[in-house]
């Protein structure tokens, strides 16, 4: 008991080391945004808006935002248990503090759970690196940097929790925790389904080996239906019986039911291997049948029927929601080393170990191909595919470190040397050889983090308007929340769809049309950061629509400037709809 107690103080202490190092760098590298309130991400700014919102008293269950789409708001997918740290540090420290110490007490929960699980199963001279692996691997360190308080990194942390639990041998506490782990993930975010649905899978084959093992699924699938019914009522209550697709919401809850009511009945037959799987088989069946009785639209992917307008103009350039593979060779080729090492990683532990660590191994590597699957179709879930593979990269560093240190010669360490740098920084090669090769200017649209246009100072300056509604790009709308009281008619958020739609319909259609679109909106100005990749795609597309005449500075008469607000890259006007249509200045 003596030796278990320090060995987790050991390993806290690793852990605590590893954040303090992780924290420090990710720290002073974003200290110039710190600064400045330049938050990582539009989903960014929003989330300080709810938050902010719920602060100055909107109701918790109150999940609209009435100052999109108004006057009756637009209903968020969001949940309110990303908002519960950000409101307390908030309060108790401020929120430019809170922007801060969130992100970085995000990192500090998958760290302890990525450490306590390699002291578990690699010993704890693996912690520290497979701690500091987490801050190689880019599409993890994005989700869990300072201002970066959207929900992708409580996500991060549920599957972190969830491998650490099904890695114990105490299979009803394991699988509790594993349990609720992936309810409070969901309830975030329904990103994690397959995820969860990965990790049943691989408790559904402990069971089909061993019947004495039912335990680890049948108390899984309990505790998930039953957490994701409490976190339901105490943030989304008892008035909001809506049936969502993209959130948890009454027939997800049923669905679980299904499911967790199926599994245990089976159990209690105390079947057969054959039994089991067909037996299994048939509950899955049954829950998405209940599934479609109930919310036949909720078994069609979740875009599907999205407008085409907004597809074709806004969902297919979201990066991170588009596969893997279609992102450049610099970032994909990377993440794919990492992977492939980690599953290479995975296959060198399983070869070594024996009885249950054989097992538990061949469990890692399924989990991990399943996220790595997941990653591929969907950039921005590679997150979770890397916490699962911190532990097996963190072992692969420290195996290669020994072989770097016992090797005799200078061409032998260079290997492993080199090896260590392609595993943890597979990017380092890409990034010398952009440094050797000329600079090659190439003229694209920016993002809202790179544009020359800042999108939140910019939005700041429209504070000195009386208060109305304005018609900006998807991309400038939570700025525009931000840091005004000001109104928009659309976001880059897909239940506002239809005004999602009119935004990019005004702006790709000739000035006489999109003025019936403005107006129909009752906007009061119109404001536009002409730099911006949003823009640059419907004036390329559409060289006669609003927004590259608004580009080129010749827009229509009933639009007049605010020459006081606008520059080269950013255009405020006047919505003047009471004046007669005419070709553009």
């Amino acid at each position: 008991m003596t030796g278990a107690l320090s060995s987790d103080k050991t390993t806290g202490r690793t852990v605590l080391l590893a954040w303090l190092i992780l924290s420090a760098i990710l720290t002073i590298t974003a200290a110039s945004r710190i600064m400045s309130g330049q938050l990582p991400d539009p989903d960014d700014a929003l989330r300080l808006v709810q938050v902010r919102d719920l602060i100055g008293g909107q109701g918790w269950f109150d999940m609209v935002q009435y100052r999109i789409d108004p006057p009756t708001g637009t209903p968020m997918h969001w949940s309110r248990l990303v908002d519960i740290p950000l409101l307390t540090v908030t309060l108790l420290l401020g929120e430019g503090a809170a922007l801060v110490i969130v992100p970085l007490l995000t990192l500090g929960a998958v760290l302890w759970c990525v450490g306590k699980l390699a002291a578990r199963l690699c010993g704890g001279e693996v912690v520290l690196f497979a701690c500091l692996v987490c801050g190689f691997i880019p599409a993890l360190l994005m989700q869990l940097q300072p201002m970066r308080i959207d929900h992708h990194g409580w996500q991060v942390a549920s599957v972190a929790l969830a491998m650490l639990a099904i890695a114990g041998s105490h299979a009803r506490g394991g699988a509790a925790l594993a349990g609720a782990a992936m309810a409070f993930g969901m309830s975030v975010s329904l990103e994690l389904l397959p995820i969860a649905a990965i990790l049943a899978a691989v408790l559904a084959a402990r069971w089909w080996r061993k019947p004495h093992a039912a335990i680890w699924l049948i108390t899984y699938l309990q505790v998930l239906a039953i957490g994701l019914v409490v976190l339901f009522l105490a943030t989304r209550g008892t008035g909001a019986p809506s049936a969502w697709c993209d959130a948890v919401s009454p027939p997800q809850l049923v669905f679980f039911a299904v499911i967790a009511l199926g599994a245990t009945g089976l159990a209690a037959t105390k079947p057969t291997r054959a039994v089991i799987a067909a037996g299994l088989a048939l509950t899955g069946l049954t829950g998405v049948g209940a599934l479609a009785l109930i919310a036949p639209q909720c078994l069609a992917p979740p875009f599907a029927g999205l407008d085409p307008l907004v597809r074709d103009y806004w969902y297919v350039h979201i990066a991170e929601g588009q596969p893997l593979w279609q992102r450049p060779a610099a970032e994909f080729l990377p993440a794919m080393v990492q992977m492939v090492a980690a599953l290479a990683a995975c296959a060198m532990l399983w070869r070594q170990s024996t009885g249950a660590a054989r097992v538990w191994w061949a469990e890692h590597a399924a989990v991990l191909l399943g996220a790595l699957v997941l990653g591929l179709l969907v950039s921005r879930s590679l997150a979770f595919a890397a916490v699962i593979a911190a532990v097996p990269l963190g072992w692969l560093a420290v195996r290669l470190l020994g072989r770097m240190r016992a090797a005799s010669g200078l061409g032998l360490r260079g290997a492993a040397a080199l090896m260590i740098v392609l595993v943890l920084v597979p990017s380092a090669p890409v990034t010398v050889a952009n440094q050797l090769s000329p600079a090659v200017s190439v003229s694209r649209p920016a993002s809202v983090a790179s544009a020359a246009c800042d999108v939140r100072d910019r939005a700041a300056s429209l504070r000195i308007l009386p208060r109305g509604v304005v018609f900006a790009p998807l991309d400038m709308g939570p700025a525009i929340l931000l840091e005004t009281r000001h109104a928009v008619v659309a976001t880059s958020h897909h239940r506002a769809e239809a005004a999602m739609a009119d935004v990019i319909r005004a702006f790709i259609a000739p000035p006489d049309h999109a003025r019936a679109v403005v107006a129909s909106h009752g906007a009061d100005y119109l404001a536009l950061c002409t730099d911006l990749a949003e823009p640059a795609l419907y004036a390329a597309r559409h060289p006669e629509g609003l927004a590259a005449l608004l580009a080129s500075d010749s827009g229509p008469n009933w639009l007049e400037p605010v020459d006081a607000l606008s520059t080269p890259e950013f255009r405020v006007y006047r919505v003047r709809l009471d004046e007669t249509p005419s070709p553009p200045r």
